[in-house]
């Protein structure tokens, strides 16, 4: 069912997908990375392969996002749970949820209760978590997850069959500002050019609109889509409408994708009651008495009754009952116990409870009632629980929709975004409008005079959509002064979800340099306007401070030739600075337009400034053209030419900022980190080579010792011969398992290369014996099918002229030299021993089968195209103007023929032509029916061969 699904939601993309190919395909593939707390999915988009999802090496369309480490070596997904089993403490999972956190963050201290068996200590420098593997390794969330991500690249590389660099990952939209920064550094490490972080939810209302394009329209549908994963829960209220937009002075219809609300709880989901079933097994077992020692006191005890919980979990989803069993949980002593949905349920009635609290909160910020709610889809692992179906419908009073795929949907929209942002590919426009889940304010002083009076402006208010620019100025501050960028009002959360933000103080900007910047202008007679600082909230939804720029005015008189001069400097200088221009007085906010296609960060935007400006200029020009075509003397036009203008002085003010909070790794921590991954990779990389050439080694031994004890072989080679291979391979063999086990990939790479030197000659003898009588057989058609031909050729050269003597004496020359090669052939066989070396090999009978086919192919496309000359009419009523036109067309057709033959021949095509209304042409068709059954066209290869059954047309391509 998921194959069918999978291809269905192909088609919108297939028909619409054009890979930029620009020499070759080469790094033209991009993917998306859908990184959850318990499983990981990657999913490519390259010429040929439109949204597929990339398999792990198990060929597995997920992996579990584990990484762990025992004896020096790194493995992942489903080997590093099976490590974890055994060994927890060295196998890490749930980093998400650790990312950009303090240690005394609440959702961190949670994860320590969740998994104790963890060594987390405190990075005092950054004021983030590491875990401690041993005395002298550490590692950062972000290490971790660079790993798992570059893990996701090369399954997204493997299945493309190139290079794959840019990705779209999806990040949980309650992510702050410092965890969407830690997600972009891990992404850095792992080599990963990230196109756009894109919230969960708003990639998987893409994936939906995808398939629902044909019912969007004017009209606008609210749909709920409720995502209960692992860890946590969001319910996002999206719209959906066709909107009118005019872009290049086209208009263009196309859907628009609206974030109006969203909801969350970072610690609802099936972890949760994984946890809870974990606990009430173990609790069981202890009552049991097997032992004196409690499984809560054994890591590995634990481990193991934890993922059968997760098992026991996923079974009741469609059963009512089912058995937990572990063989020896500890102690040696086994453990099996019946497990009800409704036991489930009980142990879990309060979490079950909470399922609606994401939806009210959803609606809340949308303003909006669950009555105009059209539909709710479900998305997530977690919505598979009966229980929380119920819930849900019971709450939302209507039917659930489950009509895309839980576990994809969000990769699969990501992928599409990564399409449309790549520059390889062309894809339908769908526009999708994120929105800011934690309004942000900036905090200042009112004056540098007044610093006990502070003043909040909201920068970007709560559901406001971005990517997004923004402008605060401050008009009464002279001297050098800070303020800072701080989350704004939160009441809406739940006190809890306010904690696990952690710090709510984002970064303080200071501003140096203002009372040199003032007195320049004034000097200059510049008025000032107030100091602008320039903010922009991209697509990934990171806030960045771009710049400050002092803005002023001043007036001037000037005649129209120096005032086009000096309003071209202004624009020109307005080039260097972001910002639009502020005629108001007052600190306030204001937005800069962001266009829908165009990245944000770092764009020109006074736009509007400088079109304004050029608009002033032109209509100034008009009027003092006007007034130049009024009689005047030179003195009243001077007097007119002198106008009063405004010029616009700004210049950039040196600032500062100071990130608040955990801090990112930088300096010799990222150097460092770096260092380590690739390490890492290094070690992997070449373990991987070594157990590729031991695996070919081994391999190669065995076949080679099975091969000779076979009749076909043990005839091709001389007793010296076997006896040098199976010594070889004996000491081989005997190398490998006693000290040539821990060797090198070098090592074994040159065993099998002298291995293969000794049987090469060999194989190749095998091969030719084995391959040669089917190319006889070819070749002996292809003569007699040329003869067949040449006959038919003198038998219509005699009655008419389609082919010249030259022509006919070449095919007969090449038909001779190509019997007496069979002929030398088949006796250099027969002459050679079957373990001597072949002199006359298939490819060289191929080559010189191919000699013939060209020269049979050249005749055969003359036959078919070829016309009989028209007679000239021999009617006297023709005038002289009739003749010559008669014979004007007559010589435009033949040259046409010729063309047609040179054409033919260059690209190897054939032309039919019906010529049965004349007996020429009756023959000529003849010919070229003939010479159908001798030979098949090929538009894209020379080297084609005569054929005159299947069989032997099928033995040809093989060749």
């Amino acid at each position: 069912m998921e194959f069918t699904r999978i291809r269905m939601w192909a088609i919108p993309l297939l028909l619409t997908t054009i890979a930029t190919l620009i020499g070759n395909s080469e790094g033209v593939a991009v993917m998306s990375i859908d990184i959850g707390s318990e499983y990981m999915k990657v999913a490519i988009v390259s010429p040929g392969i439109p949204m597929e999802i990339a398999l792990n090496k198990e060929s597995k369309r997920k992996t579990p996002a584990v990484i762990a480490f025992r004896n020096g070596e790194r493995t992942f997904g489903e080997d590093a749970q099976g490590i974890g089993v055994r060994f927890p403490q060295y196998s890490f999972s749930y980093i998400l949820d650790l990312l950009g956190k303090s240690i005394h963050n609440p959702m961190v201290q949670l994860y320590m209760k969740r998994f104790p068996y963890y060594d987390i200590i405190e990075d005092e420098e950054r004021h983030t978590v590491l875990f401690r593997l041993d005395a002298n390794t550490t590692f950062a969330p972000e290490e971790l997850l660079a790993q798992l991500l570059h893990k996701g690249k090369e399954f997204a590389e493997a299945s493309a069959g190139q290079r794959i660099n840019e990705a779209v990952i999806t990040v949980p939209g309650f992510f702050n500002q410092v965890e969407r920064r830690a997600l972009m550094q891990a992404a850095e490490l792992a080599e990963i050019k990230v196109l756009q972080l894109i919230n969960d939810y708003t990639a998987v209302a893409l994936n939906y609109g995808i398939f629902s394009r044909k019912e969007i329209n004017d009209t606008i549908p609210y749909i709920l889509f409720y995502d209960m994963g692992a860890s946590s829960t969001t319910a996002t209220i999206v719209s959906y409408q066709n909107v009118k937009t005019k872009e290049k002075g086209y208009v263009e219809t196309n859907p628009h994708i609206n974030i109006l609300g969203v909801g969350y709880d970072r610690t609802l989901g099936g972890l949760e009651m994984q946890l809870r079933l974990q606990n009430y097994l173990a609790k069981e077992f202890d009552a049991l008495n097997k032992t004196s020692n409690s499984v809560f006191d054994s890591p590995r005890a634990m481990a193991k009754l934890f993922k059968e919980a997760g098992r026991v979990k996923h079974v009741l989803s469609a059963n009512p009952d089912h058995y937990a069993q572990i063989e020896g949980l500890i102690d040696e002593h086994e453990f099996r116990l019946q497990v009800t949905r409704s036991k489930l349920e009980d142990l879990c009635a309060d979490v079950f409870e909470r399922v609606s609290d994401p939806i009210e909160i959803a609606l809340k910020t949308a303003g909006i009632t669950k009555d105009i709610i059209s539909q709710v889809v479900i998305v997530g692992a977690g919505t598979r629980v009966p229980k929380v179906q119920e819930k849900l419908i019971s709450y939302m009073n209507m039917e659930l929709s489950k009509n895309v795929n839980a576990d994809e949907a969000a990769v699969l929209g990501a992928v599409y975004k990564a399409a449309d942002l790549s520059q390889g590919f062309k894809v339908k426009k769908y526009v999708t409008k994120d929105a800011v889940l934690f309004p942000i304010q900036i905090l200042f002083d009112r004056s540098t005079e007044n610093k006990g009076k502070q003043v909040k402006k909201t920068l970007f208010g709560k559901m406001n959509p971005y990517p997004q620019k923004k402008i605060i100025t401050f008009n009464k501050h002279s001297s050098d002064f800070t303020f800072h960028i701080n989350y704004a009002e939160l009441d809406y959360l739940p006190n809890h979800e306010i904690t696990a933000l952690g710090n709510l103080h984002l970064s303080t900007i200071s501003l140096t340099g203002v009372s040199e910047a003032l007195d320049k202008h004034i000097k200059d007679g510049g008025e000032s306007k107030g100091i602008k600082a320039y903010f922009v909230m991209d697509d990934s939804g990171i806030l960045e401070f771009t710049n400050a720029v002092l803005v002023s005015e001043k007036s001037s008189t000037t005649t129209e030739e120096d005032e086009g001069t000096l309003s071209m400097l202004g624009s020109t200088i307005s080039k260097f600075f972001t910002g639009l221009e502020d005629k108001n007085v007052g600190d306030k906010v204001e937005d800069a337009p962001v266009k829908e296609d165009v990245k944000p960060v770092h764009e020109n935007v006074e736009a509007q400034d400088v079109q304004k400006d050029g608009d002033d200029k032109s209509k100034k020009k008009n009027d003092t053209s006007s007034e130049d075509n009024k009689p005047a003397n030179k003195t009243e036009k001077t007097n007119k030419d002198k106008k009063s203008t405004v010029v616009t002085i700004k210049d950039v003010i040196p600032s500062s900022e100071h990130i608040l909070g955990p801090a990112r790794l930088f300096g010799e921590k990222l150097t460092a980190s770096r260092k380590k991954l690739e390490q890492l990779e290094t070690y992997d990389l070449e373990k991987s080579r070594r157990e590729t050439a031991l695996n070919n080694l081994e391999t190669f031994v065995i076949d080679a010792q099975l091969k000779l004890e076979t009749e076909e072989y043990s005839r091709a080679l001389t007793p010296q011969e076997a006896e040098n291979i199976l010594k070889a391979c004996s000491e081989v063999s005997e190398w490998l398992y006693e000290d040539g086990f821990g060797a090198s990939a070098v090592v074994y790479e040159e065993k099998l290369i002298e291995l293969q030197k000794l049987t090469n000659d060999v194989y190749e003898r095998v091969f030719e014996h084995k391959e040669r009588p089917e190319v006889l057989k070819g070749m002996v058609s292809m003569l007699n099918g040329s003869t067949i031909f040449l006959n038919n050729m003198r038998n219509l050269s005699l009655s008419k002229d389609i082919f010249t003597p030259v022509e006919i004496e070449t095919l007969e020359k090449v038909i001779n030299e190509t019997q007496d090669y069979y002929d030398m052939v088949i006796k250099s066989f027969k002459e050679t021993a079957l373990h001597d070396n072949v002199k006359y090999k298939v490819r060289d009978i191929a080559n010189k089968m191919a000699i013939l086919d060209r020269e049979v192919k050249y005749l055969v496309n003359k036959a078919k195209i070829w016309r009989p000359k028209q007679e000239a009419s021999s009617s006297n009523t023709e005038n002289k103007t009739e003749s010559a036109a008669d014979a004007n067309q007559e010589s435009q057709s033949d040259s046409t023929s010729k063309s047609e033959t040179q054409a033919d021949e260059s690209v190897k095509e054939e032309t039919v032509t019906d010529n049965s209304n004349t007996e020429n042409g009756s023959s000529t068709s003849k010919l070229a029916d003939d010479s159908d059954d001798l030979s098949v066209a090929s538009k894209d290869d020379d080297d084609v061969h005569l054929n005159q059954e299947n069989a032997e047309e099928e033995t040809h391509q093989e060749l």
